[in-house]
C-alpha cells in the first residue's frame, strides 16, 4: 500500500524554523518522479512550495525561495523541508505529495498525497 505520512508540524514564532519530514512507504521516493511539498491557508487554494525530483533537481516558490530547504534521505525513505525565517503568512496545512511527472506545480500530477501537517506561525 502507498503511503506519504508527513510529521514535524506546529507552533513557531515569527523568524523561528521548523523541520517537516515526508515518510514513504509501499514505494520508494526514487521510483516516484517527484516529491512535493503543498501548503493550504484556511479559505485559499493550495499551493506548491518545493518540489524535488528522482534526478535531484529542485523548484521553490518564489515565496519561498532562500528561507525553505528541500532534501531527500534515500536511506530513510524520507523527503524533508527545512523551513526558517518563518513568516504569519506560512501559515498552512503542509501536504506532500508524489507524482510521475517532472517537477510539476499542477496538482492532478500528483497521485499520491498525505494527510497534512499544521503549521502556524504566530507570536
Amino acid at each position: 500500500q502507498v503511503q506519504l505520512v508527513e510529521s514535524g508540524g506546529g507552533l513557531v514564532q515569527p523568524g523561528g524554523s521548523l523541520r517537516l519530514s515526508c515518510t514513504a512507504s509501499g514505494f520508494s521516493t526514487w521510483d516516484i518522479y517527484t516529491i512535493g511539498w503543498f501548503r493550504q491557508a484556511p479559505g485559499k487554494e493550495r499551493e506548491g512550495v518545493a518540489l524535488i525530483s528522482s534526478s535531484d533537481s529542485i523548484r521553490y516558490a518564489d515565496s519561498v525561495k532562500g528561507r525553505f530547504t528541500i532534501s531527500r534521505d534515500s536511506a530513510k525513505n524520507t523527503v524533508y523541508l527545512q523551513m526558517n525565517s518563518l513568516k504569519p503568512e506560512d501559515t498552512a496545512v503542509y501536504y506532500c505529495a508524489g507524482g510521475y511527472y517532472s517537477n510539476s506545480w499542477y496538482l492532478p500530477h500528483y497521485d499520491y498525497w498525505g494527510q497534512g501537517t499544521q503549521v502556524t506561525v504566530s507570536s
